[in-house]
């Protein structure tokens, strides 16, 4: 007798708040609530200047990308001024 390939169905877990940012989580950093975003190392493709350390960030360097979530233009404004830093500066930020 054969026997049945009995798997679990796959669920996936959403979190549907980081989907909703665009893949990034609301953290609130300096007293203030900002949208922040990992990019790992094989999707950076451009190079940045951290607002932190003032160095450069370079091609393929893991990152991260954040935004204030209470800008008072909006969230297309504040989107225009996300700055990407090095993940190191963006722990150690006070």
């Amino acid at each position: 007798m054969a026997r049945k390939n009995r798997r679990r169905p796959v669920t996936p877990k959403h979190d549907v708040e980081r989907l909703s940012y665009g893949g990034a989580s609301k953290v609130v950093k300096r007293g203030r609530e900002w949208f922040v975003r990992e990019v790992p190392a094989h999707r950076a493709e451009k190079e940045y200047r951290c607002p932190d350390c003032g160095q450069v960030i370079a091609r393929g360097q893991a990152h991260v990308v954040a935004w204030s979530a209470e800008h008072i233009f909006g969230d297309g404004a504040a989107v225009t001024e996300r700055r990407h830093w090095h993940a190191h500066c963006w722990r150690i930020a006070s």
